[in-house]
């Protein structure tokens, strides 16, 4: 059985036991976080939202909160002695999925 969940702006297909890393959650570590916006549930018998399925949650266990690799940003514009070099590092949570209720 799996599920597609909407969070962050992102929609992700999980199943049950699976490991993933999301947008930051504000939740502490070996908490339960629950979603609601299920879009699909697979498997046995199908279910499709429109935009949401009715009744159904995806629930998972925080395992890690942290920050991805550094990526530099260089913005420069020509003939005007205009450069500036920046970095960002994006925060994300590392789930793992605990069940699918559907």
């Amino acid at each position: 059985m799996y599920a597609i969940i909407e969070t962050g702006g992102k929609q992700i297909k999980v199943e049950q036991g699976q490991e993933i890393y999301v947008e930051k959650v504000a939740a502490e570590t070996d908490e339960v976080v629950t979603f609601d916006k299920v879009l699909f549930v697979g498997g046995e018998d199908v279910k499709v939202g429109a935009p949401y399925v009715e009744g159904a949650s995806v629930t998972a266990k925080v395992v890690e909160q942290g920050r991805g690799k550094k990526i530099t940003i260089f913005t420069y514009k020509p003939k005007n002695n205009d450069a500036k070099k920046m970095g960002h590092r994006q925060p994300f949570t590392k789930l793992v999925i605990e069940g699918i209720n559907a």
